[in-house]
């Protein structure tokens, strides 16, 4: 049974579109050479400079939780090796997706492996920080966060748009996280879930 049928079978993959999207988007064209053969591995895999690909089911509740959905204009942070970010662009087309990372080599092959699926137009990947590097003025529907920090960064959450969701790992660096879904409110206010038990690698220079 392939790894996506285990996930529907367990009830981690629910929604049609989800699923479609990670049988379309193949974790192995986001892997360096010597780990592709572990794609259909349910763990996170290394990427390079202590960073990870994350574990797939990781990826799916990540992904359940915050829906997606066409014309969504969203913000991967964390972009890592563009395997997160080519999914969103695939549930969010012909929405776009700006995904950032603050490891210049792994942001110039996020884009070229995001190029395999989707145009630097609709899902385009920046080295940047977060605190600095974000298009003046920009907000976002949907914003997904694949680094964990004690908090969500202000940068980050005053990107969110009214009725837009976030997604992030929050919790110690050294421990376990709670998986946070945030949705803000039209008055500016913030509704907030968490669900416990995952592990991330730390959100690199998280300002509060």
């Amino acid at each position: 049974m392939s790894l996506i049928s285990r996930l529907i079978e367990d009830d981690t993959l629910r929604t049609p579109a989800i699923i479609a999207a990670m049988r379309k988007i193949r974790r192995e064209d986001f892997l360096p050479a010597a780990n592709r053969h572990m794609a259909e591995i349910d763990q996170a895999l290394p990427i390079g400079f202590s960073q990870t690909n994350s574990q797939p089911t990781t990826v799916a509740i990540m992904l359940e939780l915050l829906q997606p959905a066409p014309g969504d204009r969203v913000l991967d942070v964390g972009s890592g090796s563009g395997w997160t970010a080519a999914l969103l662009a695939e549930l969010v087309k012909p929405g776009r997706v700006l995904g950032v990372e603050i490891i210049p080599e792994l942001a110039r092959s996020a884009q070229e492996n995001v190029a395999k699926y989707h145009s630097e137009e609709s899902t385009r990947i920046i080295c940047a920080d977060v605190n600095s590097g974000l298009p003046e003025g920009a907000v976002f529907d949907k914003i997904m966060i694949a680094a964990a920090a004690p908090k969500v960064p202000t940068a980050i959450l005053d990107r969110l748009a009214p009725r837009g969701w976030l997604v992030a790992p929050v919790g110690r660096i050294d421990a376990d996280q709670d998986l946070v879904l945030i949705e803000k409110k039209l008055d500016g206010t913030y509704a907030e879930r968490r669900w416990p038990g995952f592990r991330f690698v730390p959100l690199i220079n998280p300002k509060p």
